[in-house]
């Protein structure tokens, strides 16, 4: 039977997800829940727990030793706090002075974090690697297809975010009909959507794309998508999403497609950041 699993809780429901596929295969798991991060409801059921503060790594740190947790995965969306707010204690603060003055992107902190963890001990390991059926798959997967608009401007987005990713800021854009309506920063996909949906041209709409960074580390913060994205991409007037295969998250596959479906919006795997395949013959190829 594997060890116990040590879950550094974000928010969303994830960490749940986690800790419920592991009851059913009757491994063990120890949850570090942040105060003003993790959602309470991941903690239902007597789950062996600590609450913490993000400044605080020597309690955590401490925790997960004393619960006998060497692999450790990262879940949920993390609100990146300011400096005064984390409060560092002495660890973390030798942590952030090895970090110095570098300006880090959100995925370059958390390859910083991660390496700290390995170098106390802890074996990280992806999400992917507990919840391996929340990995996107690749092309059409709901009933809607998109068409040769929507493939020109899955195919714009990609190139967008693609750059965008270079320069660790974000792994979302959305575009319609060839315009780039919004670049997700560090507001987040939810309010990059509800702020693109003022922006909506008339005819047809928009697709959001939503990709692995080109560096990013597939231990954590792959891109995901869920029910709630599906909201709002219909709030937006979206046509539909498209989001990395085998590179991104779809929390509850099986809702979000449902609820896809129920919206009219396609859900599109793209096998290769920059390609589109399975596109029509109008030279989407």
């Amino acid at each position: 039977m594997p060890d116990k699993l040590g879950i550094l809780a974000g928010g969303g429901p994830l960490p749940r997800q986690i800790v419920e596929s592991c009851r059913r295969a009757g491994r063990e798991v120890f949850v570090v829940a942040f105060d003003g991060q993790t959602d309470p409801a991941t903690l239902d059921g007597d789950v062996e727990h600590v609450w913490t503060r993000l400044g605080a790594a020597g309690q955590a740190l401490k925790a997960l030793r004393k619960a006998g947790c060497q692999d450790l995965v990262m879940a949920g969306p993390v609100r990146r706090p300011s400096f005064g707010e984390i409060r560092p204690d002495f660890t973390a603060a030798r942590f952030l002075g090895r970090l110095g003055t570098r300006a880090l992107g959100d995925d370059g902190l958390l390859r910083a974090v991660m390496a700290l963890l390995e170098h106390e001990g802890f074996r990280m390991v992806g999400l992917h690697e507990v919840l391996p059926d929340v990995l996107a798959g690749a092309g059409v997967l709901g009933r809607h297809t998109p068409d040769a608009a929507a493939f020109e401007d899955i195919r714009r987005g990609l190139a967008v975010a693609r750059a965008l990713g270079e320069q660790d800021v974000g792994q979302a854009v959305v575009v319609q009909q060839g315009l780039v309506l919004g670049v997700e920063a560090i507001e987040g996909t939810d309010r990059l959507l509800a702020r693109c949906g003022g922006l909506r041209r008339p005819g047809p709409g928009g697709v959001l794309v939503k990709i692995k960074k080109p560096q990013q580390d597939a231990r954590a913060d792959l891109p995901t998508i869920g029910e709630r994205t599906v909201e709002g991409a219909q709030a937006a007037g979206l046509s539909g999403i498209a989001i990395s295969a085998g590179g991104a998250l779809m929390v509850n596959p099986e809702g979000t497609i449902k609820a896809a479906d129920a919206a009219h919006l396609f859900l599109y795997g793209v096998e290769r950041a920059g390609t589109a395949r399975n596109a029509p013959d109008s030279g989407a190829a």
